[in-house]
C-alpha cells in the first residue's frame, strides 16, 4: 500500500514538472522570435552624436541644438526590448522599443520631455527605414516617428512630424542627423568581426568568462552578460554547434 502512495505521488509530481517544463520551452521559444524581430533594428545600436533642428531643409540662420542618441539592449528574465536614450532631445526623453508577436509589429514607448503620459507608436521596417505613427486622438492628429541609418552604419537620422487626422501633409516637428561616436565619415567600416554573445550583433567590447574572451555589443548586453555569464555562453557555444 505504501508502495503504491508513493508511487501516486510520484506520477503526482511528474504531472506538476512536465506542464512547467512544456511552459519553460514556449517562453524560451517566444523570447527567441522576439530577440530576432529585435535585431533587425541591430544597426541603430550604439551612442549617436549630432544636432537637430525643427526644419527638414534647415538654413544657416536657424536654430540647432546638439543631442545624443543612445540604443542599447534590454534583457530582465525571458523579455528582453531596446532601450533609446536622448540626451538634449527636445522631444523625447527615452523610449522602449519592443516588439509584439501577436500583432507582428515594433512597439515603441516614448517618455516625452514634457508631460508625464507615455506616448505609444506602432510600427515596423519599410524600405530600410523604421517608422513608428500613433494617433493623438485629443488632438485630432497623426504624429510619426521615422529613422533610418546611412553612410553603412555610420549616420543615424530620425525624423518626428504630424499631420491632422485624415489630412495628406506632415508638418515637421523635429530632425536630428548624428554620426555614430567615435566613427568619421570619411572611414567606412565593414560589418565583419565578432558577434555579440548576448544578442547576436557585431561585438564591440570584449567580456571575460572563465578566462575566454567574448564580445557584446553595448553596455545592455555587457550588464546582462556580467549578471549570468554561463547562461549566455552556453546559450552562444549552442548555437556555434547547430
Amino acid at each position: 500500500m505504501k508502495r503504491l502512495m508513493a508511487w501516486l505521488v510520484g506520477l503526482g509530481l511528474v504531472g506538476l514538472v512536465l506542464p512547467s517544463v512544456a511552459a519553460q520551452k514556449a517562453a524560451g521559444k517566444e523570447q527567441a522570435k522576439v530577440k530576432a524581430a529585435l535585431r533587425e533594428l541591430q544597426d541603430f545600436i550604439g551612442g549617436w552624436k549630432g544636432s537637430g533642428s525643427h526644419k527638414l531643409n534647415p538654413g544657416p540662420r536657424d536654430k540647432f541644438w546638439p543631442e545624443t542618441v543612445k540604443w542599447n539592449w534590454r534583457f530582465k528574465d525571458d523579455d528582453c526590448w531596446l532601450n533609446v536614450e536622448f540626451d538634449g532631445g527636445k522631444l523625447f526623453k527615452s523610449a522602449d522599443i519592443r516588439y509584439l508577436l501577436d500583432k507582428k509589429k515594433y512597439q515603441l514607448t516614448a517618455t516625452p520631455v514634457e508631460g508625464k503620459e507615455p506616448l505609444v507608436f506602432l510600427g515596423g521596417l519599410q524600405d530600410d527605414k523604421l517608422i513608428f505613427e500613433r494617433t493623438d486622438a485629443r488632438a485630432n492628429e497623426v504624429q510619426r516617428i521615422r529613422m533610418n541609418t546611412a553612410a553603412e552604419g555610420i549616420r543615424f537620422i530620425y525624423i518626428v512630424d504630424r499631420k491632422s487626422e485624415g489630412g495628406t501633409i506632415w508638418r515637421t516637428e523635429a530632425m536630428v542627423q548624428s554620426t555614430k561616436i567615435g566613427e568619421s565619415l570619411a572611414k567606412k567600416p565593414g560589418k565583419k568581426g565578432p558577434e555579440c554573445v548576448v544578442s547576436g550583433g557585431l561585438g564591440t567590447m570584449p567580456v571575460t568568462y572563465m578566462g575566454e574572451t567574448f564580445y557584446v555589443c553595448c553596455t545592455g548586453c555587457r550588464d546582462a552578460f556580467n549578471e549570468n555569464p554561463k547562461k549566455y555562453v552556453d546559450e552562444f557555444k549552442a548555437a556555434k554547434k547547430k
